[in-house]
């Protein structure tokens, strides 16, 4: 089977290898994929900028759904022919306080697909049976592709930040995991949602506006603080979320933060940052980190993706197949796609 692999600790050491099926041991379903969805994460891997270290060679991709072809025989939930996604976390220790407290997915021994383990840009992937999710005949491979990134945004949104109906918040960054974060916080009754980001975020921009975003604020081109305290009638934002991941995005977080409000730290940004966190003590604020989600989180973002509580469409910009990958990467890198996803045995 063809595959997408890094193959080196460079930039731009990815290209598309000739690897065998996998073989599934008695706790494994063989994955025959049908969608797997590209992550700003791949760019980053495809560019070498990750803030971790990734196992090399190692087949890309961790957003997919596909059906079951074969399955072991210790599984007993799945069968041949099952509509699945799966999770991310390949691989846990399953004994550590965080396994065993249902927060898997912040073992230290943790190893995600697509870096730690072989992942789904290809046409076959061995995937643990406690990783899986049935899909409804409603829902495509393509949009069911992208589950994972909904997953991330309820994560997030719902299970570590309370959001107030009524209440004002701000999000920083409109690539897909701050568009997912507007819808997700629409749901949940916020408003005004304010979205910021770039002038490079034109098309991204226009998907906000086409989802109903309350405003946009160019950070290029306006105060954005200044634009913020007008919107809020000086208070701030109740929540602020960071999906950009640099320090003038979360230095606007900082300052735009209400009294008593949250920060919710989604975007990674390895590089320090260089001003005071004085004005979190001062308002009495919070910092919440957020990492990946676990299976409860799975099934709530299937139930809103079936009951069109999330709009998938909107953010599923262009389908495409593998040797395709090249020019869509670039693509993604300038901000011209919001989602883009393989297609694979169709």
């Amino acid at each position: 089977m063809r595959a997408l692999v890094k193959y080196g600790n460079k930039d731009g050491e990815v290209e598309i290898r000739e690897y065998p099926i996998p073989k599934i041991g008695p706790e494994d379903v063989l994955l025959e994929v049908k969608a797997a969805s590209i992550c700003g994460w791949d760019i980053e891997m495809w560019r070498h900028t990750m803030a971790n270290p990734v196992s090399v060679p190692v087949i890309q991709g961790h957003e997919f759904s596909g059906i079951i072809k074969e399955v072991g025989e210790r599984v007993t939930e799945f069968k041949k022919g099952d509509r699945v996604v799966s999770e991310t976390s390949a691989v846990v220790c399953g004994k550590c306080p965080q396994c065993m407290t249902g927060n898997y997915h912040l073992c230290g021994s943790r190893k995600g697909f697509g870096y730690g383990v072989d992942g789904a840009f290809t046409d076959y992937v061995k995937v643990p049976g406690k990783c899986l999710h049935m899909i409804p005949d409603s829902i495509p491979f393509e949009i069911a592709a992208m589950t994972e990134p909904v997953c991330v945004t309820y994560q997030s949104m719902v299970v570590l930040t309370r959001i107030l109906p009524g209440e004002p918040v701000l999000i920083i960054g409109p690539g897909p995991i701050g568009l997912f974060c507007l819808q997700m916080v629409k749901a949940c009754g916020a408003c005004p949602v304010i979205l910021a980001g770039r002038s490079s975020d034109a098309m991204r921009f226009k998907v906000a506006e086409k989802i109903g975003v309350d405003y946009i604020i160019n950070v290029d081109t306006e105060d954005a603080l200044q634009s913020i305290m007008k919107i809020t009638n000086g208070k701030g934002c109740h929540v602020v979320a960071d999906a950009a991941g640099n320090e003038k995005a979360f230095k606007l977080a900082v300052d735009a933060v209400a009294r008593c409000g949250q920060i919710t730290k989604i975007g990674w940004g390895p590089k320090p940052i260089n001003f005071t966190l004085d004005p979190i003590i001062s308002k009495a604020a919070r910092i919440q980190g957020t990492f990946s989600h676990n299976w409860a989180t799975w099934e709530s973002a299937i139930s809103m993706i079936k009951n069109k509580k999330i709009n998938m469409e909107l953010m599923l910009t262009k389908c495409i197949k593998l040797d395709q990958w090249l020019e869509t990467f670039n693509e993604i890198e300038e901000s011209k796609i919001v989602k883009a996803v393989m297609l694979f045995n169709q």
